[in-house]
């Protein structure tokens, strides 16, 4: 029930699991329009055009978007920001944010690059 709204309270818990070869090049599209409420993680790449509210874990590369939203906390490898982000990132690769980023909350990465015309509110740790 992807997109339903629930009246229970209860935690959602989304777990995306691909191929689990190294050499995998699997990807997750989470594709406009789509709404997910809870927590969200997969083992490989996501490609994030939709809404997510709650947690998102990736272990591998997260692309978002100029139509993505997350409104929660996310932890990744690697990361591409071009839609929006409330909530703390924490990337343990290269953040890399577009021209249409737009993140208010904290960011920690080991490296990141910034285009111009993206904006940020909040800490910001690199290194």
């Amino acid at each position: 029930m992807l997109g339903a709204k629930s009246k229970q309270p209860a935690e959602k818990t989304l777990t995306v699991v691909a191929n689990s070869s190294k050499e995998s090049q699997d990807t997750c599209v989470v594709a406009t329009g789509t709404n997910i409420e809870g927590k969200f993680s997969s083992t490989e790449n996501v490609r994030l055009d939709g809404l997510v509210k709650g947690e998102v874990k990736c272990s591998q590369r997260l692309v978002m978007g100029e139509t993505g939203k997350v409104e929660g906390n996310i932890r990744t490898k690697d990361a591409i920001i071009m839609g929006t982000i409330e909530g703390e990132i924490v990337v343990e690769g290269t953040l890399h944010l577009k021209g249409t980023a737009k993140i208010k909350g904290s960011i920690t990465a080991k490296f990141m690059v910034v285009d111009e015309g993206a904006r940020y509110v909040g800490d910001c740790k690199i290194g």
